[in-house]
């Protein structure tokens, strides 16, 4: 009796264990603009990305623009306290405090921090320029950056600007992952433009059912954004975990985490 026990236990472990799978296993959390909500945090600062790893987040994503003069800035709006960054110079730009007091990082200062940080992914947001020769010469000299720090590795890009999609895919090195952000391509279409998946605003997924499972089947990953944690949207947040999505972008990171946990779906 004891060893009938034993197997229908077994076996119902086995059973709870592939369900968590389905439901989830493998999704992880990625800091919004770092983990800024947080005391002396700020959206894209370097301490929200001091933040961000010191959660245990998977990753942490940033914005990146490039001044009139060629210097790479994180920010998430096209300009900071008035100053337009892709129409300043660097000088001008550099000047700007955040939320918290910091000055605006350069790429090279918040890549400079993150050398130390080895255990967090950096997503990076390639911000969609007027000009798109500026464009690619963002793309050009983020690459070389990430090569300099020796970051290639634990870089993820994306991006709303289709033509900067295709540049960015055309530059990176193998294996590294390029995601569309702007929601109106299909499974199919990002994967014959060699995209590594699509990272849609959560809507897109909840109006498109399928693609979760046609992305499965192409081979290719699913985030959504930006998703947060509140106690009036428990139906939508479980609506949006069901999905089975491999990552979820939100503002709400260390909430995010143990919601996840909690399900039994944190991935390892």
């Amino acid at each position: 009796m004891f060893r009938k026990i034993t197997i229908i236990a077994l076996m119902l472990l086995v059973a709870f264990g592939a369900s968590a799978q389905r439901r989830g296993a493998r999704t992880k959390v990625i800091a919004h603009r770092g983990y800024w909500k947080t005391e002396g945090s700020a959206q894209n600062s370097i301490r929200s990305l001091i933040k961000a790893d010191s959660i245990g987040c998977w990753g942490s994503e940033f914005d990146v623009w490039i001044s009139k003069d060629g210097t790479l800035f994180v920010n998430h709006d096209d300009d900071i306290n008035g100053v337009v960054i892709q129409n300043s110079k660097s000088r001008d730009i550099a000047k700007q405090r955040l939320s918290n007091g910091e000055f605006i990082p350069t790429l090279e200062q918040l890549l400079q921090t993150a050398v130390n940080l080895p255990k967090l992914q950096l997503v990076c947001e390639l911000k969609p320029h007027d000009n798109k020769k500026q464009e690619a010469k963002a793309v050009k000299k983020i690459l070389k950056m990430a090569k300099k720090y020796g970051l290639q590795d634990r870089m993820t890009y994306i991006t709303f600007s289709l033509p900067g999609m295709k540049e960015l895919i055309k530059r990176v090195p193998k294996g590294t992952e390029v995601y569309y952000l702007n929601g109106e391509l299909t499974p199919q279409e990002l994967k014959d433009m060699d995209a590594a998946g699509m990272d849609y605003h959560y809507s897109v997924f909840l109006s498109n059912d399928k693609w979760t499972s046609e992305c499965r089947k192409l081979g290719l990953k699913t985030n959504a954004w930006t998703v947060d944690v509140k106690p009036e949207s428990q139906d939508l947040l479980n609506s949006i975990l069901d999905m089975d999505l491999d990552f979820i972008t939100t503002n709400t990171p260390e909430e995010m985490k143990h919601v996840i946990f909690e399900r039994g779906i944190m991935a390892h």
